[in-house]
């Protein structure tokens, strides 16, 4: 299936480029979640007649990220949790409790802007975790866990 991309996406292409996907991701994902559109000829005039809007949007996204990254790069995050014995958490910290956090420090941040590349956190200490903000502009945090008094 022969789709147009309205945005770039990482392994795929970027804005305005004519791909040939599997019928399945593009009907499922990617034209759903505005990601793309079938690359009829009206598709593709009302495309070419909206460019410049979509690269505007698509810079103005780019710059936001940009300046949250700079913000976030001096950001450290410390998360008070119940603890056992040996540093052992009580449950665990996910990307939701520290998306949280950051948004309650002032600056906003997603669930799925972070990824925790070993799984979730379950003990006491500090961790560097990455934030992807935008295909393009990725980050790092410091988080502290610490006990809960």
């Amino acid at each position: 299936m022969e789709i147009i991309l309205l945005e770039k996406i990482n392994n795929l292409g970027l804005l305005g480029d004519r791909i040939k996907v599997k019928p399945g991701y593009a009907r499922n994902y990617l034209i759903p979640k505005g990601k793309a559109t079938t690359a009829t000829p009206t598709n593709i005039a009302r495309f070419e007649a909206r460019r410049a809007e979509l690269e505007r949007v698509a810079a103005e996204q780019l710059a936001r990220s940009k300046a949250r990254a700079e913000q976030l790069a001096e950001l450290i995050v410390t998360l008070s949790v119940k603890t056992g014995s040996e540093g052992r958490l009580f449950g665990s910290v996910g990307a939701a409790d520290i998306a949280n956090a950051v948004s309650a420090a002032g600056i906003e941040l997603q669930k799925h802007e972070v990824r925790l590349s070993g799984g979730v956190i379950r003990q006491i200490g500090e961790y560097d975790v990455d934030l992807h903000l935008h295909p393009e502009v990725k980050s790092q945090i410091r988080v502290n866990v610490i006990a809960e008094a």
